[in-house]
């Protein structure tokens, strides 16, 4: 089923934030009116790509995201995904091209913890250049290398940008981590710090 132009920016702003959003606040987000942007809503609903879990409150389903092209996760989709990857294939942080820091990450949970520790000219650096989105795809993960792209094409300030990425990125190594079942008590408190701060 083919989706309209202002459908599509919804679903993909529901992606991007990936958690349940008031009509309002979608609306904002796609700097459209709230009229129309809540008859678009409840056309997504009843395509089944997204859901109400609370009264006024809207999320992306599974379907919503197989609408936008990304495949579903499964337990061992979401272990391969979060394996340990060898040194030749871990993130290398550069502050710009030919100026390495000493700092990789091996896998989205120690690049999630690496995260807070990188320089923010080298987080911007490597998401002006999509090299974030290149190595979450080649981890396997779709739906995050794409969050990511989004999010880039927002345009933001860099300082909001690298904020919404440390969220996104915290959010799905949590997700992944909780499917595959690997998860961590450490992690577990510094995700309620995050979430809640």
């Amino acid at each position: 089923m083919s989706l309209s132009p202002i459908k599509l920016e919804i679903l993909e702003s529901m992606l991007l934030f990936d958690k349940p959003q008031r009509a309002m606040d979608i609306a904002k987000d796609a700097h459209k009116e709230f009229q129309p942007v809540m008859m678009h809503l409840l056309g997504l609903q009843r395509m089944g790509y997204i859901s109400s879990p609370a009264k006024g409150l809207y999320s992306i389903t599974a379907a919503g995201k197989k609408a936008l092209g990304l495949p579903e996760i499964t337990k061992e989709k979401a272990t391969s995904i979060l394996a340990y990857a060898p040194h030749d294939r871990a993130f290398h942080f550069y502050a710009t091209v030919g100026q390495p820091l000493s700092l990789h990450a091996h896998n989205l949970r120690d690049f999630a913890a690496k995260l807070d520790k990188a320089d923010p000219i080298s987080i911007d650096f490597h998401l002006k250049r999509g090299d974030f989105e290149n190595w979450f795809k080649g981890l396997g993960d779709e739906e995050l290398a794409k969050k990511t792209a989004l999010l880039k094409a927002r345009n933001l300030p860099d300082d909001q940008t690298r904020k919404l990425f440390d969220e996104i990125v915290d959010q799905r190594y949590h997700e992944l981590a909780k499917l595959s079942g690997q998860v961590f008590p450490e992690d577990e408190h510094e995700h309620a710090e995050h979430t809640h701060a």
